[in-house]
């Protein structure tokens, strides 16, 4: 993968407050992190509200726009809309202090770093945000939108089949009559 300074914040030259980023996200920024090629046309924005503070950052990312998956149910692609939220806090620790683990949504840096690169947060806020079941939305009169030939063909699939007699049941049959 690629370095880019496009997804990097310089946080030492900022002055403490919120500050806003704005990040467009498509197909170029996906395929460099090697993501299911059964995805396509990403088109995302991603709002990232950094507040520094003296000790610490606070993240606010913003999902919202869409990626053109394959339905689950009739295997048709279409759009699917991406939206979520995510926060995460990023605390800086002296140069003496031990390692700490990060946390779910705390992670911690040295005081030498000056730049934060994000990437690897949008790429992954942006997978958290894709749904796990890829299904069409219903159109507007409360239809299925999927494929109707292939929603006729499931229906025929899931008919249950006939139960075949096994003729040797039968014989056993005449002598449960018989008692």
């Amino acid at each position: 993968m690629k370095h880019n300074r496009e997804y990097e914040i310089a946080w030492q030259g900022l002055k403490p407050g919120p500050h806003t980023y704005v990040y467009d996200i498509d197909d170029r920024f996906m395929r460099e992190r090697e993501v299911d090629e059964s995805f396509s046309d990403w088109n995302a924005q991603i709002t990232l509200e950094f507040d520094k503070h003296e000790n610490f950052f606070m993240l606010h990312f913003d999902v919202d726009g869409t990626v053109t998956v394959p339905c689950d149910r009739c295997g048709d692609e279409f759009k699917l809309r991406l939206w979520d939220e995510f926060d995460l806090v990023i605390k800086l620790m002296g140069e003496d202090a031990e390692e700490i683990e990060d946390e779910d949504d705390v992670i911690f840096i040295p005081r030498s770093e000056t730049v934060i690169d994000i990437s690897g947060w949008l790429y992954e806020f942006l997978m958290l945000s894709v749904p796990l079941q890829h299904i069409h939305p219903d159109n507007p009169d409360g239809t299925s939108g999927c494929n109707p030939e292939a929603l006729n063909l499931l229906d025929k699939l899931s008919e249950p089949p006939e139960p075949v007699q096994n003729p040797l049941w039968k014989g056993l049959e005449k002598l449960k009559g018989e008692n």
